[in-house]
């Protein structure tokens, strides 16, 4: 779509015309551009010339996530398959111990709202990698087929990921019920929780973007955020003082649960994320 065309639509969708379209950083399956009016609103549209971005499963994922967690997120004001217009969420890339705070007290509320089942009623995307949700009664099953499984063969039939590793993600997977909990909870997960989807605001957390969601075990998104060092120890002392974290966690299981996206960054970046996953299996004696 060009630029003309993209300014009918907004138009059409809004009622009113743009003042101006520019480029946003971000963005791996898709431009991302900001649309701003004479009124002071701003919108963000995502756009890919190849028509293959399925960003209308984006669209669904942040339409759920709007329902049915109490953090806000972008609201959706257009979306098919290779084009997404959504409310802008302003972001000052002030990560303070008070926001820290804020994301703690209103990710350990999203984490308290469950389902009787791991996965979803849909599959999604994390980085634009398709990520299937088949439902699971046992939380085990559904980390090591839907995600560890699933991952690894994606990166192995992409040439990303090396048959040897494979065969020692294989291994650590039958050797999984040795680490995991079997009485997981199945909550609400964003399922992409890095800095870069955390928008923050004069000291308060403004939302989360890009999510990947699916309901799993809530220690898969607290390792997540440990991935990059986004979360700090202000997070989760605040955190476990309204859920507590189980022993183990930060020894053992954060490690464990992070070898999922390093996966998909192996997929989508290879290079030394491969490593990462290297450390981590032979840390598990794989």
């Amino acid at each position: 779509m060009d630029k003309s065309a993209l300014v009918d639509l907004i138009t059409t969708q809004t009622g009113a015309t743009p003042k101006s379209i520019s480029p946003l950083s971000g963005g791996c399956v898709a431009d991302v551009m900001r649309a701003d009016f004479d009124d002071g609103r701003q919108l963000v549209i995502k756009q890919s010339n190849t028509g293959d971005a399925s960003l209308s499963i984006e669209a669904t994922m942040l339409r759920y996530f709007k329902a049915h967690s109490p953090i806000n997120c972008p609201d959706v004001v257009y979306a098919d398959e290779s084009c997404l217009v959504m409310t802008y969420i302003a972001n000052d890339n002030r990560m303070s111990q008070s926001v820290q705070l804020d994301l703690a007290e209103q990710l350990a509320a999203q984490h308290q709202i469950t389902s009787h089942t791991f996965g979803l009623d849909f599959d999604t995307l994390i980085g634009g990698l398709p990520q299937p949700n088949t439902s699971e009664t046992d939380w085990i099953t559904f980390f090591a087929e839907h995600r560890l499984r699933h991952m690894a063969q994606r990166a192995l039939h992409d040439g990303k990921l090396p048959d040897t590793m494979a065969g020692r993600i294989d291994r650590l997977i039958d050797r999984l019920d040795r680490y995991l909990p079997k009485n997981s909870e199945a909550s609400l997960l964003h399922g992409d929780l890095w800095g870069g989807n955390i928008p923050s605001q004069s000291g308060k957390l403004a939302g989360l973007i890009d999510p990947a969601i699916y309901y799993g075990d809530r220690e898969i998104e607290l390792a997540f955020g440990t991935l990059f060092g986004d979360l700090t120890p202000e997070f989760f002392e605040r955190y476990s003082e309204i859920l507590p974290i189980s022993p183990g966690f930060f020894e053992e299981r954060r490690d464990l649960y992070n070898l999922y996206p390093l996966l998909v960054h192996v997929c989508l970046f290879g290079g030394h994320y491969v490593r990462s996953v290297d450390h981590i299996l032979a840390r598990f004696g794989q």
